[in-house]
């Protein structure tokens, strides 16, 4: 029914269709051709009348018309002006006979069309119901039209079916099964068709070099080396089309019976992918695609990468290309690369999970050979390149030169160096470190036990002045019963002596409070002045008093460190590192001062601070002990500060409540003898004895023995 009704193309219906629509088609003919001949006609006149320069007959707003020119649209008359040209000058108008016919015709128009809607819903409901199996069966016609084109294809390209493998599945009668890939002879079928698809009037170029691909179950990255033009790219996209075309059901030129993994989808990074437009550089648009790549991939996917991490620093390349590779080795099935980086190339000695091939090249004829020499590394070959292209040879013999200097063994000889004196370095860092170590732990020691001495040390101070305090009392009670002994001694001696043995019992007391002062005389030291500072040479061994050590202390120089004018000194348990100008030298004063010597000439003023009381009434020279102990001098030598508090105290002490000490008076105040500043202490003189007194006659020179030895 349809066939009737439809021609062949099913694009029209035909006049057989209906009864009706066959007799409208009539009606409509007849008037068109009545139409036609009126207008024809009509043009014809208007153009040998001048009204127009050739005859015209158009159609505007669906009706027929005539063409005329604007100043001679009178030869119409009656006429109707459907439209006009751009410019205004012709006029486009219905002749008065014509407007019937043109009536006609739109009417017959609408009617057809009405008629053609009525029989192609007939058609359709008639179909409607077996809508179902016209569905199906369209669908087996695109299979076996499909299958057709690709056995057609296959018998084109001399194809083979492929296997698909299993990684897990290996049988040892199957060589090929210990590959996921192993295809020999491919050829790029898109390079076959150029090949086959030429006409005998052209020549036929050389057919593909055939491709062999072997990869391991266990691989997960190939890395293809070798020259520029090669062949990497080519090899590459040869194994993206094999593993498209097998999914597609289609035969690939190749031999034997190829096997290949079943890859859910093919990710590729091929080409240039720069963009002005996107502000994307070679580098830029590469990575931006390999972002893109690690976000879709699967376990079960196949990625093609040309030239990975190039456009950018080598060094960062390699290193951005090995982080990405790696990271791709867990997450896909297979990926193949092409790079020119050698580094690449050895991640196969490290990782299993990669496999290396190299294109070769003929250095003979100096170009490729397109073979794929797989677990090799294959050599860029860029000066042969050069060579044969005609590149200037100074430059080319340059680079030789350089290349040679690269090459691996000396890489390897540079290497060694270098590992050696990192190594040497190494060495010396940790001897260093070991060294600090032990120092960083004698310090730590160290401050434990300062730590621990510090803890302690309020109570050692308390320790030390009660010490101290019991020893002053003793020397005091000591030089007291002594000078008690003297005193009942010279007083009976006096009671019981002449007048003329005064002198000689004088000179015995003089004698004697001088043998008793120079018992209880301390070891004296004096200390250089600041004028000798600067000149002092230490010597180990040498007792110094340093400054900010405190001025009462000595510390010992244990080492000369003569390169910056400084030595070791030992101050306690620590030792510390002083400047020689910063040091004074305690000498020991090994003179022997006589009280008779003393007492005529001026005393050595010494700083007596720290001093014992008993230090201190001792601490003079001979004349200050003369003036303290012997008779013949009223005034007493003045001691500034600290020590002359304590000498103060151990006078009081022993001239308290003696029965010729009357009162002694108290501190003085103001420096005396280059004395720093602070309390001074005076004895006075003792009272005057009353005329008639128990001494009676020899009150005089008793007087003069009491006023020297009331000081006391």
């Amino acid at each position: 029914m349809i066939e009737f009704c439809l021609d062949s193309n099913l694009s029209m219906v035909l006049d057989r269709a209906s009864e009706r629509l066959g007799t409208i088609r009539k009606e409509r003919r007849m008037n068109a051709e009545m139409l036609e001949s009126l207008l024809r006609d009509t043009s014809v006149k208007i153009f040998q009348a001048g009204g127009a320069d050739s005859p015209v007959v158009t159609k505007r707003r669906s009706r027929m018309c005539v063409g005329v020119k604007a100043s001679h649209k009178h030869l119409v008359p009656g006429g109707i002006v459907l439209s006009s040209s751009g410019s205004g000058a012709t006029y486009f108008m219905e002749p008065r006979d014509a407007v019937k016919l043109n009536n006609t015709e739109v009417k017959l128009s609408g009617d057809e069309r009405a008629e053609e809607l009525a029989v192609l819903g007939l058609l359709t409901s008639r179909i409607a119901d077996s809508r179902t199996k016209i569905r199906h069966l369209m669908g087996k016609i695109l299979e076996l039209d499909l299958a057709c084109a690709r056995g057609s294809y296959a018998l084109w390209i001399n194809g083979v079916r492929p296997a698909f493998s299993d990684r897990d599945s290996s049988s040892e009668s199957d060589p090929s099964s210990a590959y996921s890939v192993f295809i020999e002879g491919i050829r790029h079928p898109l390079l076959l068709e150029q090949s086959l698809g030429l006409s005998e009037d052209h020549p036929v170029p050389s057919m593909p070099v055939p491709l062999d691909m072997h990869v391991k179950n266990d691989t997960r990255i190939v890395v293809i080396s070798g020259p520029n033009t090669g062949g990497k790219t080519a090899t590459m996209k040869t194994l993206g089309l094999a593993s498209l075309m097998s999914k597609a059901g289609m035969f690939f030129p190749a031999k034997g019976r190829p096997r290949l993994p079943w890859f859910d989808q093919v990710l590729a990074d091929i080409g240039d992918h720069q963009s002005l437009e996107n502000s994307l550089s070679t580098f830029s648009g590469n990575i931006s695609r390999l972002r893109k790549i690690a976000q879709v991939v699967s376990t079960d996917s196949l990625v093609l990468i040309d030239e990975i991490g190039s456009g950018t620093d080598p060094s960062e390349g390699v290193s951005l290309s090995t982080s990405i590779l790696k990271y791709l080795a867990s997450r896909l099935n297979l990926a193949v690369v092409t790079t020119h980086y050698a580094d690449l190339s050895r991640l196969k000695a490290v990782d299993d999970r990669f496999e290396n091939a190299a294109m070769e090249f003929c250095l003979e004829t100096l170009k490729p050979t397109y073979r794929v020499l797989w677990g090799s590394t294959g050599n860029s070959n860029a000066l042969s390149i050069a060579k044969s292209i005609g590149f200037d040879q100074k430059v080319l013999d340059r680079a030789q030169e350089w290349v040679e200097k690269l090459l691996p063994d000396k890489q390897k000889e540079r290497q060694g160096l270098l590992y050696g004196s990192l190594l040497d370095e190494r060495n010396l860092l940790e001897s260093q470190a070991n060294e600090v170590a032990s120092v960083l732990s004698e310090v730590e020691d160290l401050y434990n036990e300062i730590r621990l001495e510090a803890d302690g040390l309020d109570s050692r101070v308390a320790a030390l002045k009660a010490k101290e305090s019991q020893k002053v009392q003793q020397e005091l009670k000591s030089v007291k019963s002594q000078m008690d002994l003297l005193i009942k001694n010279f007083e009976v001696q006096l009671k019981n002596s002449k007048l003329e043995q005064y002198n000689s019992i004088m000179r015995k007391a003089e004698s004697a409070t001088a043998s008793l002062a120079a018992a209880h005389q301390p070891t004296e030291f004096a200390v250089s002045d600041g004028e000798n500072k600067s000149l002092y040479v230490p010597q180990i061994g040498d007792k110094v008093y340093v400054e900010g050590l405190g001025g009462g202390s000595m510390a010992t120089v244990v080492e000369i460190l003569s390169e910056d004018g400084s030595c070791m000194v030992q101050y306690g348990k620590i030792k510390v590192r002083a400047k020689n100008n910063k040091m004074k030298l305690a000498q020991r004063d090994t003179k022997e001062t006589s009280a008779s010597s003393s007492a005529q000439g001026k005393g050595v003023s010494s700083s007596p601070t720290g001093w014992t009381s008993t230090e201190a009434v001792s601490s003079g020279d001979g004349a200050d002990r003369q003036r303290l102990l012997c008779p013949g001098s009223a005034d007493v030598e003045e001691h500034g500060g600290p020590a002359g508090d304590a000498c103060w105290r151990g006078v009081q002490q022993a001239g308290d409540g003696h029965r010729r000490v009357q009162a002694i008076p108290g501190p003085l105040r103001g420096p005396r003898h280059g004395h720093r500043g602070g309390e001074g202490v005076r004895a006075g003189r003792a009272p005057e004895p009353s005329p008639g007194g128990e001494d009676g006659g020899r009150e005089p020179a008793q007087l003069r023995l009491h006023r020297r030895l009331h000081r006391v």
